[in-house]
């Protein structure tokens, strides 16, 4: 179990409160993860919702724990902008985030409304999993700054909150180098990411990270989206295949958070780590 957090935010006694249970969801004492029982005693309860369709959730938790303690909520769904990170607050030990916003305007991501389009460099704090909305955006020096931080960390580095591939150069691949990474995401959104994640494949390739018995490279591929189709979204993911990536369906939903069966189905099929993995050596060995 974790360390109670309670003394990085103050003297007061803070509940945090989740609709859900994520990996990235924190695990010390003071972590609720439902309604309150008479044991539970606190100066504030802070309710966190990451998804907008836990709204509904969040609001009745809200009101069930009013009884304990004077009630906040906050989090990306409730569309508040967000300010300095604290480790280990509303996110498990270990991740990490040192910046804030992103320049691109997708039409399905509501980070860019939410933090703004200009980068908001943080104080950089140690972890090993970076949630960044968009860490390549950031400048030079600040990049710098979080690798050397990420040498410094006890376990295999991941950067689950993803890399932009249009944004990758050879200075980061030098930098990724001096790295033990577990696992780096890329995303393929839109058509127009293709040709950025064919050349940074190229350059994980010749750097050595990419290679047919290791999958630390991924991809995210948005699917479901209105107007795609289950053809559609299987090329792209095969397109990833191809490139020597581990892809990984991201299913859109809508607010309810909701997805037709169908699709609830294709997801199944293609999160198969082993079976992908496979059809990836496969098509690696082809293209030799």
């Amino acid at each position: 179990m974790e360390v109670d957090v309670q003394l990085s935010v103050g003297t007061k006694r803070i509940i945090r409160v989740f609709p859900r249970r994520t990996n990235a969801t924190p695990r010390d004492g003071l972590v609720r993860f439902g309604l309150p029982t008479i044991f539970d005693e606190a100066d504030e309860v802070h309710i966190s919702v990451t998804f907008t369709y836990d709204l509904p959730k969040a609001e009745e938790l809200a009101v069930q724990w009013g009884v304990v303690a004077p009630v906040w909520m906050g989090g990306p769904a409730t569309g508040q902008r967000s300010e300095e990170f604290i480790p280990g607050k509303y996110l498990k030990k270990g991740y990490v985030i040192t910046s804030r916003g992103c320049p691109n305007m997708c039409w399905f991501c509501l980070v860019w409304r939410r933090e703004g389009r200009e980068i908001r460099e943080l104080e950089i704090k140690d972890g090993w999993n970076v949630l960044d909305d968009n860490i390549l955006a950031c400048s030079e020096s600040h990049i710098r700054k979080v690798f050397q931080m990420l040498k410094r960390q006890p376990k295999p580095i991941e950067f689950t909150g993803g890399l932009e591939a249009a944004l990758l150069e050879g200075w980061h691949i030098d930098l990724l180098l001096d790295l033990k990474i577990k696992q780096m995401f890329f995303a393929y959104d839109a058509p127009d990411d293709l040709e950025p994640l064919r050349v940074v494949a190229k350059m994980l390739k010749d750097a050595g990270i990419i290679r047919a018995t290791s999958h630390c490279a991924r991809c995210y591929v948005l699917a479901g989206y209105p107007n795609d189709t289950i053809g559609g979204a299987e090329k792209r993911l095969t397109d990833v295949a191809k490139l020597g990536m581990m892809p990984y369906i991201m299913l859109y939903r809508n607010e309810a958070g909701e997805f037709r069966r169908d699709w609830r189905v294709f997801r199944w099929q293609w999160s198969r780590p082993q079976v992908i993995a496979s059809m990836i050596k496969e098509l690696v060995i082809k293209s030799c």
